[in-house]
C-alpha cells in the first residue's frame, strides 16, 4: 500500500551549523514518502548553499529563496509549493526521531480529517547545562499531550509544539494555513487549530528533539517578545471565549497583570480587579480600585498570577466557587 505523502515546511535563517544534522534527521526517516520544502530566509552564512547541496542529492528536497523577509513569509511560500495531502513543519536547528513522520501519520490516519497529531518533544543542549524552564515546560507539553487536553491550558503558554504537529491539508487550509501575520505564529496557529476544532491526537513518544542553543529565534527576534504573547491571549479570549453577560474578573496587579488590564480598558472592557496583595488592595491604577479576592461571586476570571504554589491555592479557590469559569494566562 502507497504511503501518503507528507509535506515538511522549514523556514531556515542562518542555521549553517545545525542543518546537515537536521536534514539527515529527516532522511533517515522510516517513513520515505515525503517532501522538504525548505525556505531560505535571506541568511548571511553558508545555509543556503548547504540547502542547494541536499537538494541535489535527494530530489525530495526542494530549496527555495525567500524574497519578502520573515519567518511567516519563508512558511507561505514553502506551502505555495507543497502537494502532501498530509503537512507539518519542522525547525532547521532541530531533529526528528526516525520514527517521527511514521508514528504521526499513522495516528493521524487512524483517525481522519478533523483530527490534529501531536507528539512528543525533548529538549537537549550540547554545550552548558539545559534551564529547568526547558525541562518543565518540555514536561508540561508532553502531559497534555498523553491526555489529549492540550487546549485546555492555552492560555497559559502555546500547547501545541510548532515542529510537533500534524494535520490533513484541507483541515489546515480551513483554519487558514499561513495565512495569519500575526506573531507569534507557533502560538496563533494553535489558537487557530483550536478555534477550527481540530481534535488533538496525542502521540505520547518523544520524536521531537529540541535543540536549546544562544541564538534560537524565540531568545533573539523580536516577534517573541513578552507582550506579544499578551496581546495574542487577550485577543482571543475577546474574541473566543469573553461572555460579556458574565462579570469579568482579573486576578492579578504584577506587570501581565497590568498589560492585560490595559488592553481591556483600551477596548472598553469592563471588569473587575482583584488581588491577593494586602498592600495593593484600595491602589487605585489605570482608574480602576483594586479589591481583595473575597468580595465578588465569581463569574469570568482571568489569573495572571505567576508561581506555581500561587496558582494551585487560586486553582483550589476557584473551584469552589459556584459558576465560575478560569482562565490561567500564566
Amino acid at each position: 500500500m502507497k504511503e501518503t505523502l507528507i509535506t515538511i515546511v522549514m523556514p531556515v535563517f542562518n542555521a549553517e551549523a545545525y542543518l546537515n544534522d537536521c536534514i539527515q534527521s529527516i532522511v533517515d526517516q522510516s517513513y520515505s514518502n515525503w517532501e522538504l520544502l525548505v525556505v531560505d530566509d535571506q541568511s548571511t552564512d553558508e545555509s543556503l548553499g548547504i540547502l542547494e547541496g541536499w537538494s541535489k542529492k535527494d530530489p525530495r528536497i526542494h530549496c527555495f529563496k525567500n524574497k519578502e523577509k520573515g519567518l511567516i513569509h519563508a512558511l507561505r511560500l514553502a506551502y505555495s509549493k507543497s502537494k502532501g495531502e498530509l503537512i507539518t513543519r519542522m525547525d532547521a536547528d532541530d531533529l526528528m526521531h526516525k520514527a517521527k513522520l511514521s508514528k504521526m501519520s499513522k495516528a493521524l490516519l487512524n483517525k481522519g480529517k478533523g483530527n490534529l497529531a501531536v507528539c512528543g518533544v525533548h529538549y537537549f543542549k550540547e554545550e552548558g547545562p539545559l534551564g529547568e524552564g526547558y525541562k518543565r515546560y518540555a514536561s508540561w507539553l508532553n502531559e497534555l499531550t498523553i491526555a489529549e487536553r492540550n487546549y485546555d491550558e492555552i492560555y497559559k503558554e502555546c500547547v501545541i509544539p510548532s515542529p510537533g504537529w500534524m494535520c490533513y491539508r484541507s483541515d489546515f487550509d480551513t483554519i487558514g494555513a499561513f495565512n495569519s501575520s500575526v506573531y507569534p505564529e507557533d502560538y496563533d496557529l494553535a489558537f487557530r487549530f483550536r478555534k477550527g476544532e481540530l481534535k488533538v491526537v496525542g502521540v505520547p513518544t518523544k520524536l521531537h528533539l529540541w535543540r536549546d542553543h544562544e541564538s534560537r529565534a524565540s531568545r533573539n527576534d523580536p516577534n517573541y517578545i513578552d507582550h506579544r504573547f499578551i496581546d495574542l491571549k487577550t485577543d482571543f479570549f475577546l474574541k473566543e471565549d469573553h461572555d460579556p453577560g458574565r462579570t469579568t474578573v482579573l486576578w492579578g496587579a504584577g506587570s501581565k497583570g497590568k498589560a492585560i488590564a490595559q488592553i481591556f480598558i483600551d477596548r472598553g472592557i469592563d471588569f473587575d480587579w482583584i488581588t491577593e496583595t494586602p498592600k495593593k488592595q484600595g491602589i487605585n491604577i489605570y482608574g480602576k480600585v483594586l479589591k481583595g479576592p473575597d468580595y465578588i461571586d465569581f463569574k469570568q476570571i482571568i489569573v495572571a498570577v505567576a508561581g506555581d504554589h500561587h496558582q494551585k491555592d487560586i486553582r483550589k479557590k476557584i473551584g469552589a466557587l459556584r459558576a465560575a469559569q478560569a482562565f490561567y494566562f500564566c
